[in-house]
């Protein structure tokens, strides 16, 4: 049985989702599909300059998942560029991360949330107990 693919966790969807080449009509263009995963991996290694290490913890993946997934997006992005064909971004796995995360005291059961980026607490704000985690959902 083959096991299941992760969700790879995506920060950013603009409401941009196809590009092609200017003065040629849709009837003549192919297309490729660049999957919204592979525009998230170009956006953090390309766009923030993140290493594959750093970039695959944002999209909770390894770090040689990343490098696979970076590998088809820039070969991709390269198709459409030399070859003037469209493309479409659509589809993959991945989930869509909240704007806000929610953590948990170990000890007094506390639960808070903070805004996505401001890394996690040192500290329960409520008992000062110094482990606490991230919640899902």
């Amino acid at each position: 049985m083959v096991r299941p693919k992760k969700h790879r966790m995506v920060a950013f969807n603009p409401d941009i989702s196809y590009f092609k080449p200017r003065g040629i009509p849709m009837r003549d263009l192919s297309e490729v599909r660049l999957t919204v995963d592979e525009r998230e991996a170009i956006r953090l290694a390309d766009l923030h300059g993140m290493s594959h290490e750093e970039a695959g913890q944002n999209m909770h993946i390894s770090r040689a998942t990343f490098g696979r997934i970076i590998q088809r997006a820039r070969k991709v992005v390269a198709d459409a560029l030399i070859n003037g064909k469209a493309i479409n971004v659509e589809g993959g796995n991945y989930k869509m991360a909240d704007q806000v995360r929610t953590f948990m005291c170990d000890k007094c059961n506390h639960r808070w949330v903070k805004p996505l980026g401001t890394g996690k607490p040192e500290r329960c704000p409520r008992c000062n107990h110094d482990m606490v985690h991230c919640c899902e959902g």
